[in-house]
Formats: structure tokens, C-alpha cells, sequence
């Protein structure tokens, strides 16, 4: 496997490639979700190509871009485990030089969700993305539906600036009693991580709620936020039944399809979940 750290040589290394080319794009921190990642990019390319970059754009004031849970070595084993060819693991100084001007404005549904709560994250995340297919040029690349918002925001991306790419979905990986894996899990102390399944169980509840024909967003969102506010420790930043083209709020009646997604916090870590009107 070859590390590359330049654009330069990135780019160079692109030109001799042939057959089809995935990208796996990742911010570090690896683990079992990213592994479906890599598990299916092997299966439809010949070609396989990482990213490994802790993009700073995408992290808001006071977040945890210091403390992001990553650890180089180990992630490179993890790419080089499944028959990753080249891993692009350029500094920050190669993908935002000095004279670094241009950025990548999702839209409208860039400002709501995580969006309102999280100012810049999605124009960070867009941009990074733009390089990034500009660099590497992959046919196919990887992105998983735990993050919907930023899935549709990149699914946008793709079609508005004309990239041709196909981009893959990979569904949300879960640990046995639910909870979804994320790299900030590892900031959950033993209490809290017994307490954090009850993000996915009150999403259930809420598509339970749904499927047994009360229909009202209003209630849905009502039935889930008192689920999570049973939980003393759980600090619920929104709870959302939403458009998923969009991400705009549903009134009314939640048709099949809407979104039904949430953010909370736990203690140092803040985790995301979302789950499908079906």
C-alpha cells in the first residue's frame, strides 16, 4: 500500500490508474463502520484509493478537533487490511494553502439540523469533498447514511457541480443493543454508554408510532423527545421529522420516506442517529 501526501503526487499517481477507482473518504478514527466502507468499495472497484485527512473546516468553535479520536498507524492498518492501494493522507498545509480563497456553500440545507447547530460544518464538509473528488478523480466514493444530511448534501454536491460520480451509500453500522458506531463513542464513560442506545430505541418508537398509523410529525417528534428526556444525562439538541431530499421540518403528516433523525449529547461526546419512514 502507498501513502501518498501530496496533491501533486496524488495526482500523478491518479493519471496511471486504470478500471474503476472507489474512494473511501474518512477523517480517522477508524472502525467497524468505516470497515463496511472498505468491505464494499473492494467489492465493485478494481481500484481502491483512502483518504485520511482531519479536515479543521468542518469543525465548528469549541468543538473537538483536538481531541478527535484518530490515531494514524492504526488507520492505515485498517486500509491496508482490506487491499487499499493508495492512501491520500496529505497535512492541512497541502489542501488549504495560504492562498486558499474558494469555499463550497451547500445552500439552504446546509443552515438547518446540524447545520443550525453546528455554523460553517457543512461548507467545511463541501469543500473538503470538492478537493477531494477534484484530486483524486474516483468513479465511485463511499458515504455512509448514519451522517443523512451530510449524504444528501454530498449526493447534491455531486450532481450540481457535475462530478459523474456514483456515490454509494453504506448503511449505518450498530452495535448489538443498537447504538450506532462512531468514533465519538470513545468518549462515552461506562454509564453513558449504557444510557446511549436509547437514542436508536426512541427512533424505533417514533417509527413504531408511525407504522401504526398515527401519522402526525408533531406526535412523532413529541413521542421521541419524551423518550429522551426520561434520561437525566441525555442533553437532546433537536429532534426532527424531515423532507430527506431537503432536510425541511414536515407538518402535518409524515409521508413514507421522511427522515426521522436526532442529536444528543452524553457527557464529552455528541452523537447523531437517524432512521427512515419505511
Amino acid at each position: 500500500m502507498r501513502v501518498v501526501e501530496t496533491v501533486r503526487e496524488m495526482r500523478e499517481y491518479r493519471r496511471d490508474l486504470t478500471g474503476n477507482v472507489a474512494l473511501v473518504a474518512t477523517l480517522g478514527g477508524m472502525h467497524a463502520g468505516h470497515e463496511a466502507h472498505l468491505k464494499r468499495a473492494r467489492e465493485i472497484s478494481d481500484i481502491m484509493v483512502g483518504s485520511l485527512f482531519l479536515n479543521p473546516t468542518q469543525f465548528s468553535e469549541g468543538e473537538d478537533l483536538a481531541s478527535y479520536p484518530h490515531d494514524r498507524a492504526s488507520d492505515l492498518a485498517m486500509f491496508e487490511e482490506y487491499g487499499t492501494e493508495v492512501v491520500f493522507a496529505p497535512p492541512d498545509s497541502e489542501m488549504y494553502p495560504a492562498s486558499d480563497r474558494t469555499e463550497v456553500n451547500p445552500g439552504r440545507i446546509a443552515t438547518v439540523l446540524e447545520g443550525a447547530h453546528r455554523p460553517g460544518h457543512f461548507i467545511g464538509v463541501a469543500t473538503v469533498v470538492a478537493k477531494l473528488f477534484s484530486i483524486i478523480r474516483p468513479d465511485i466514493a463511499t458515504f455512509g447514511e448514519k451522517d443523512a444530511q451530510q449524504l444528501r448534501i454530498i449526493e447534491n454536491l455531486n450532481r450540481d457541480l457535475m462530478f459523474g460520480i456514483k456515490i454509494e451509500r453504506i448503511e449505518t453500522v450498530r452495535e448489538p443493543d443498537g447504538l450506532a458506531i462512531s468514533s465519538r463513542n470513545r468518549y462515552l464513560t461506562e454509564h453513558e454508554r449504557s444510557v446511549a442506545p436509547r437514542l436508536f430505541e426512541a427512533l424505533q418508537s417514533g417509527r413504531s408510532l408511525w407504522r401504526s398509523g398515527d401519522r402526525s410529525a408533531d406526535a412523532i417528534r413529541a413521542l421521541i423527545s419524551d423518550l429522551l428526556g426520561q434520561e437525566p444525562i441525555l442533553r437532546t439538541d433537536y429532534v426532527s421529522v424531515a423532507d430527506p431530499q431537503s432536510m425541511e421540518e414536515v407538518t402535518g403528516d409524515a409521508e413514507k420516506g421522511a427522515l426521522l433523525s436526532l442529536a444528543a449529547r452524553l457527557g464529552k461526546a455528541r452523537l447523531i442517529d437517524n432512521v427512515s419512514l419505511d
